[in-house]
């Protein structure tokens, strides 16, 4: 029965319960990065098939990692990667059309992340200088009162 599989990878992934470990959120973090998954496993995960996600590979569209004989592993990241590529051919973009979406996305990802850090600087910022101003004015002051004008 498909159900029981599925039931039964959901279950045991042949890797240490989160909890059990103690690490939680950094290890499913890690695990998103790692490859853990066949080529045949990945095709059948995201509805394609193995000669496809080679294409892609070819394309420039995903890397997959390698064992050390050279066997491809797809880790979840690159499962929503290939999930991605289906919805924008399913949209109609050819293969350099998926590739251009891609590497804009990932570009927007890393400005909107830069983005980020400049606003938590910029606000970082704004307290020194708020700090700076109150030193300031307390510094005229003693100077205003150094000189006899109080």
């Amino acid at each position: 029965m498909a159900g029981d599989g599925d039931t039964e990878r959901l279950d045991h992934d042949g890797g240490t319960p989160a909890e059990a470990d103690g690490a939680g959120a950094r290890d499913a973090a890690d695990r998103d990065g790692r490859g853990v998954y066949a080529i045949s496993v990945a095709a059948e995960l995201v509805g394609t098939g193995q000669q496809n996600i080679r294409q892609y590979e070819r394309k420039g569209l995903l890397t997959p990692e390698r064992t050390d004989g050279g066997t491809r592993r797809y880790s979840e990241q690159d499962l929503e990667t290939l999930r991605r590529i289906g919805a924008l051919l399913d949209e109609g973009l050819n293969l350099a059309g998926v590739k251009r979406v891609l590497e804009l996305e990932a570009a927007n990802r890393g400005l909107t992340e830069d983005n980020r850090g400049l606003a938590d600087d910029n606000r970082e910022l704004r307290a020194d200088n708020r700090g700076l101003k109150e030193d300031n004015r307390g510094l005229r002051k003693d100077l205003k009162r150094a000189r006899g004008g109080d």
